[in-house]
């Protein structure tokens, strides 16, 4: 399969303590990676320690070993060593554990402080095969963070897809794309919160043979029960109470290209029995129609829900969950990838500081770099429930408070309140295993999450907890404990304005007063600010 026009394959040969024989790496061995460092450019270097494999130890310190990119296609160039003068050149000692599959380490003298968990290792410490699965985090003279865990082989090459990361868990996720890429099946996303769904969607159509057709996105949760199948489908003029002109409809608009489906799970019932019989006739009846219509759409739909349990339920047509599962892609939650936790952080970091005033970000000095390692090494052994839009989140807070004249030491208490935010479910992070799971044990099931009853809800909980949140309807709906689909059925129930109830002109005024900010516009007149953004589309008014 051809790679997306201006993609280049991302080189994923790994480095090891013995450059030369970075090809013999074949089974997954204890290693090394890079998640804080003085010179940031440094995080997510790594080494695999093959020499653990073979019985020998491994020096760690200023000097050795070395560590690289798995980018690096330049032989020639040396692996660097740490090369912090903070460290001592009297190395720390890995070595096989007492138990098969561990690590211990040894202080052997030396006089680099190493701690974990934010206890220091006061001569050694071994650590068992469940806790390398995990990933160890070590954090050197408070300077340097490393991560200790097992590193699995890796093909020789994989496009990058626009994606962050190069954990073993992120990497199968680029070959999945690959794989599903250039097949003209429908495919079904599944993952947590935040994992980063509407990215591999559009990957996927950026690497697909419709790369040249539209991309059309539609949240199903948003769409209001009484007038998805127009929305989705279309309409003939006249079909329902102002139908005053024909409507084309989703499908419609992505033909030739690619339609994605983002909350599925919130179709509703009688929509779903209509969408069934699209993806299997490739034809679609228009709202008020008696004729059908041929569609050439390839369908991409996602999902944070548990669609069995909802077909347990009578809430979801198992027909339609085989249908929409040709080719199925499970997203790793962040907390399964942990080596990636700082490669994404730094990521942000930057992109979040040219977001905030157009600069590079500050990472201090070589004697105090910024951000202190103690609290990388804490957002690495987080949970993360909100995945990687938490991440980017906090990433983007603390460059605030760096820039408001935060003190370091007050960046512990602020991250506690930015991960203590209820607004966002999901479970803490698991602890260490008591054994190391089988290499063949399939994955996690994705998250359930447990939500209130619609009955649950009066109206004026609803009111007050919209305008709380300046009707975004995501974050009300989080705040709630109910799916955004119950708060949209809630709105509609309550009769509660919605965007679609509102007239030309005083959204042009609303518009007018905010200076164009459709957001702020939205939450003067009380409506979602993604309906407005909708219903301006449908008036052809371009923001």
């Amino acid at each position: 399969m051809s790679e997306p026009a201006g993609e280049k394959a991302h080189q994923t040969t790994r480095t090891t303590d013995r450059p030369s024989s970075v090809e013999s790496v074949r089974f997954r061995v204890p290693g090394l990676v890079i998640l804080c460092h003085p010179d940031p450019r440094r995080v997510g270097e790594e080494v695999a320690l093959t020499g653990l494999e073979s019985g020998g130890r491994v020096g760690l310190s200023r000097l050795e070993p070395g560590l690289g990119p798995r980018g690096r296609t330049d032989r020639s160039e040396r692996f660097r060593p740490l090369d912090d003068t903070y460290l001592s050149r009297s190395p720390l000692l890995l070595s096989p554990g007492p138990h098969p599959g561990g690590v211990t380490l040894d202080r052997a003298g030396s006089r680099t402080q190493v701690t974990v968990r934010g206890e220091e290792v006061e001569r050694s410490r071994a650590f068992t095969a469940a806790e390398l699965e995990r990933g160890v985090v070590l954090v050197l003279a408070r300077r340097i963070v490393l991560l200790l865990q097992r590193l699995d082989p890796l093909p020789a090459s994989v496009p990058g897809f626009g994606l962050v990361g190069e954990s073993a868990a992120a990497l199968r996720l680029r070959q999945e794309i690959r794989s599903a890429a250039g097949l003209d099946v429908p495919v079904l996303l599944r993952g947590e919160t935040g994992t980063g769904k509407e990215l591999v969607a559009r990957a996927l159509h950026e690497a697909g043979k419709r790369r040249q057709g539209p991309y059309v996105t539609v949240n199903l949760a948003a769409l209001s029960p009484s007038l998805a199948a127009s929305e989705l489908f279309g309409a003939v003029r006249g079909a329902y109470t102002g139908a005053d002109r024909p409507k084309t409809g989703f499908f419609r608009a992505a033909e030739g290209g690619t339609l994605f489906l983002d909350e599925i799970g919130e179709t509703p019932l009688e929509v779903q029995v209509m969408l069934l019989r699209a993806l299997e006739t490739r034809q679609i009846q228009p709202v008020g129609s008696v004729e059908t219509v041929p569609i050439d759409v390839r369908v991409i739909a996602a999902t944070d829900a548990a669609l069995e349990s909802a077909i347990a339920e009578g809430r979801f047509r198992a027909p339609l969950l085989h249908r929409l599962a040709g080719f199925e892609i499970r997203l790793p939650a962040l907390r399964e990838r942990r080596d990636d936790v700082a490669r994404l952080f730094f990521h942000f970091l930057g992109e979040e500081s040219k977001s905030l005033g157009g600069a590079e970000p500050d990472f201090g000095s070589v004697d105090r770099p910024w951000p202190p390692a103690d609290l990388v090494a804490r957002l690495v052994e987080e949970g993360w429930p909100g995945n990687v839009r938490q991440l980017r989140n906090v990433a983007r807070r603390l460059l605030i408070a760096r820039r408001d004249g935060l003190k370091d030491k007050e960046l512990d208490r602020l991250v506690s309140q930015l991960l203590a935010d209820p607004a966002i479910p999901g479970p803490a992070a698991p602890p260490a295993p008591a054994e190391a799971p089988s290499m063949s044990a399939p994955p996690a099931e994705p998250l359930i999450r447990r939500y209130r009853r619609a009955s649950e809800v009066s109206e004026e909980g609803l009111l007050e907890a919209l305008e709380a949140h300046g009707w975004q309807i995501k974050t009300a709906a989080r705040a709630m404990g109910i799916s955004r689909g119950t708060l949209y059925r809630l709105i509609e129930s309550f009769k509660v304005r919605k965007a679609a109830d509102l007239e030309p002109a005083e959204i042009e005024a609303a518009l007018a007063r905010y200076g164009g900010d459709v957001d702020a516009a939205a939450a003067d007149l009380k409506v979602a600010a993604q309906g407005m953004k909708r219903r301006l589309h449908l008036l052809r008014v371009f923001f």
